[in-house]
């Protein structure tokens, strides 16, 4: 059995009974489940066996005690557990979910039946229940998960499995329905890919707070050197990377302009960023924003670069999923001649923990352009082998709708001789994966997460959120 989560979540749990079979797999089941949520660190909100007949739902009475139980805790119930310790009534479950109105996922569990106790006192028949359950569901326009075995007990490994999943699935549903993301000035002229619909993603409950670059600006140089906030801030800084040859001056100008850009998100209750980070504000302060945008990813509070709005909302999704930082990468260079591998690549704004090694220094390429002394606190360092999640979500203006792939690899320690964030991956089809996404019309962005989770964005995205989802396989 898995370890307890340190995310802790909320469940309402209905537990389905039907009469004609025994009312004492109700109890049992209670118990399991109980039992199990400790484990998960899962909160549930059930009704007692004073509500109804064990607990369990089944009349019509019995649903509107349930679902009144449930809107009680609508603010706190990330999503719904069907639990089927016998066949279950399929109205009961129905009417129950849609009277709570809690717009949440579902997941629907039934036990199996023992070959040795079929008889009228003990057969369960929830093989057959969850059928006609998910049937009803899917008459009432009530979106849900199964499970990966048809039936299975609480502690078979697979449903622990189908659980934990399902929380996660939660709590990216949840939280893209009210993030809140900001904008820091203009996209790079030269970037057309990263234009977005901010129409569309207000319309998905995605909202975004713009705000001109100069006012960032102009209120970092507020600041001094002096003032204790940055003075509090280059603490941090020290304590998170070698700042290695970067001049006294422009630690003090990005710790400045950390303090400006951690103003802006308090003020405004943002969960995520995505800053111009090229090439005014080199030109009109003198240094990079990476490092900030490293802390802030690094703190669960995830910043993407080029004013890719779009493509934070990637990282806060992977991050719900996995419970870990992302990062924003350009799918950026063959691998040699291994059609498997690829090279990913930016200045330097990944989270410390993709960068063992880190390092603050200098973006040279943009360094050829505005000055390199003009770039320092971009991060230096190369990501080792690990799991890889990859994935991006886009507005499709032409379509009007959102989209989004996802899909797996690894992240290798294959040489690579060169500069910035940087990082080998394999990826299974890669070839087609490339294809996929120049054919439909896709960022040159995509994001990383050191997680196996592309299932579980999947199914928030597209089952929960309506959005079109491709997962490469």
């Amino acid at each position: 059995m898995k370890m307890e989560s340190k995310q802790k979540s909320t469940i309402g749990v209905i537990i389905g009974n039907r009469d004609f079979f025994p009312d004492k797999l109700v109890a049992e089941a209670r118990v399991e489940m109980l039992d199990l949520f400790k484990i998960l660190n899962i909160t549930p909100v059930l009704l007692s066996d004073a509500d109804s007949k064990l607990g369990g739902v089944e009349t019509f009475a019995e649903a509107q005690k349930c679902a009144a139980l449930f809107r009680e805790h609508a603010e706190e119930i990330d999503g719904i557990l069907v639990v089927l310790p016998n066949f279950g009534d399929e109205k009961g479950v129905a009417e129950t979910i849609k009277l709570a109105g809690l717009n949440v996922p579902v997941l629907v569990q039934g036990y199996p039946d023992d070959l040795g106790k079929m008889d009228v006192v003990n057969r369960r028949d929830a093989w057959c229940g969850k059928i006609s359950v998910c049937n009803n569901l899917y008459q009432f326009g009530i979106k849900y998960t199964l499970t990966t075995k048809h039936v299975a007990r609480p502690s078979d490994e697979s449903f622990i499995a189908d659980l934990t999943k399902f929380v996660a699935v939660c709590r990216v549903v949840k939280g893209l329905r009210k993030v809140r993301i900001g904008a820091v000035g203009a996209r790079p002229g030269a970037f057309n890919t990263v234009r977005y619909s901010e129409k569309i993603l207000q319309r998905n409950g995605i909202s975004v707070t713009t705000v001109d670059l100069s006012e960032i600006l102009g209120n970092a140089n507020k600041y001094t050197a002096e003032d204790k906030v940055v003075k509090e801030k280059l603490e941090k800084i020290h304590a998170y990377t070698n700042t290695g040859l970067t001049p006294p001056d422009r630690l003090v100008q990005i710790a400045k302009l950390d303090v400006a850009l951690a103003d802006f998100m308090a003020a405004n209750y943002l969960d995520a960023s995505a800053i111009q980070c090229w090439t005014s504000l080199q030109q009109n302060y003198g240094c990079n924003v990476c490092t900030s945008m490293s802390m802030m990813s690094e703190n669960m509070l995830p910043s993407a670069c080029e004013v890719d709005v779009t493509g934070t909302l990637s990282m806060y999704a992977m991050q719900l999923a996995s419970g870990s930082p992302s990062a924003l990468v350009d799918w950026n260079n063959n691998y040699a001649d291994d059609d498997t591998k690829c090279v990913l690549f930016h200045c330097g704004n990944w989270a410390k923990s993709f960068l063992p090694d880190i390092m603050m220094s200098t973006a040279p390429i943009l360094g050829t352009s505005v000055g390199t002394e003009n770039t320092y606190g971009a991060l230096d360092g190369r990501t080792p082998a690990s799991p890889l999640t990859y994935g991006r979500i886009s507005t499709d203006d032409c379509k009007g709708i959102m989209k989004a792939y996802v899909g797996e690899g690894e992240l290798t320690n294959d040489a690579l001789n060169t500069f910035g964030n940087r990082a080998v991956a394999q990826i299974n089809g890669l070839q087609g994966l490339m294809n996929y996404i120049c054919r439909n019309g896709f960022e040159h962005h995509v994001v990383m997460n050191a997680s196996k989770t592309a299932g579980i964005l999947k199914e928030a995205f597209e089952n929960y959120l309506g959005w079109e989802t491709y997962e490469h396989q």
